[in-house]
């Protein structure tokens, strides 16, 4: 069995090692052939490993580091002050060839910032972006790009996106000839910014995309589509709108009481309906679609919520592996040079 090491920045996010170290031991027992390097603080580290078997602590590696990239610091603050961050070290290791991807839920700007610093963009890519695959109603998913890497983009880099959008909807959700969308205030061709009709125009004459045109917001979840692309100020919008609507109808749907009375019958019957809502939208529940993978640099880098709990980090050390075994770097790279041979 082939072996990968993942390096996880376990000091960044809301929680830090509290939340990530027992995700990282989660990720261990899951899979024997993955091995870690924890980036951070060992203060902090060890007291959460004490009662870990030998056998796991065997494929875990701390990587000690002197501090990290707080939520609030701004990039030009964390790129100064980024020597001997837990974040900088994580993406280090990546470069020098010790891990093959990083995991991170530290700060969404420090993150993108210095992996593109360090670890440099592929051939023809201008900016990376972060793509999540959504689940849709139609019990497949949707892979969305970009989510909040660049708040502004014109035809060229959105096109990119597309390239990038496709090869992971084949590469890891398994989608031959994914149809590709964008995302807009209408179908009509004659909607849009600029930008969406430049990159509409680039998609229609690409070769190995299959575009098929504009798609709405409410279409997101109804699986019209397996790409969507948008830039990151309308996607970051977008998806935290979405996850919050789902989060509270969830908590409706648990928190529900059943008045005292009411009939058997009509208590099981209310039962079976709140089962039946939970188990079909309970899918699209944040937790279970944690990650969002940083692509177009030539690294995998895997960027969680900043809130995730243990079970959503660990899916974001899932989405790495999945990343880097089914070598989707070299296929996005190989997919540019066929499809947008110009945009280098």
């Amino acid at each position: 069995m082939r072996r990968l090491t993942l390096a996880l920045d376990v000091m960044g996010g809301d929680f830090g090692p509290a939340v990530t170290v027992p995700a990282a031991l989660q990720a261990l027992v899951s899979y024997p052939q993955l091995e870690l390097l924890l980036i951070g603080n060992p203060a902090a580290i060890n007291p959460l490993l004490v009662k870990t078997d030998s056998v796991l602590l065997e494929r875990l590696t701390i990587v000690p580091t002197e501090s990290v990239i707080t939520g609030d610091v701004k990039l030009s603050q964390a790129v100064r002050e980024r020597r001997g961050t837990s974040m900088q070290i994580a993406l280090d290791v990546i470069k020098s060839g010790q891990a093959q991807a990083c995991v991170s839920a530290g700060n969404t700007g420090a993150l993108m910032g210095l992996a593109k610093l360090v670890l440099k963009p592929l051939k023809g890519i201008e900016r990376p972006a972060l793509l999540v695959a959504l689940p849709h109603q139609q019990k497949g998913k949707t892979v969305v790009l970009d989510l909040g890497a660049n708040v502004v983009c014109d035809g060229l880099m959105l096109a990119q996106f597309a390239v990038m959008g496709a090869v992971i909807a084949e590469r890891i959700v398994g989608i031959n000839n994914p149809r590709v969308a964008l995302l807009n205030i209408g179908v009509e061709e004659t909607k849009g910014l600029n930008n969406i009709q430049q990159a509409a125009m680039m998609l229609q004459d690409a070769p190995s995309i299959n575009y098929i045109g504009y798609l709405e917001a409410n279409e997101l979840l109804t699986g019209k589509t397996d790409v969507l692309v948008c830039d990151g100020f309308v996607g970051n919008v977008t998806l935290k709108t979405m996850e919050g609507v789902i989060r509270v109808f969830l908590s409706f749907l648990e928190s529900s009481r059943e008045s005292s009375r009411q009939g058997c019958l009509v208590k099981w019957v209310k039962w079976w309906i709140k089962r039946r809502l939970i188990c079909q939208f309970g899918q699209l529940n944040p937790d279970k679609y944690n990650g969002a993978c940083l692509v177009g640099l030539r690294g995998t880098v895997i960027k969680s919520h900043g809130a995730a709990n243990q079970r959503s980090f660990a899916a974001a050390i899932e989405q790495a592996m999945q990343m880097v075994e089914r070598q989707v770097l070299e296929q996005i790279a190989a997919r540019l040079d066929m499809v947008l041979p110009k945009s280098d």
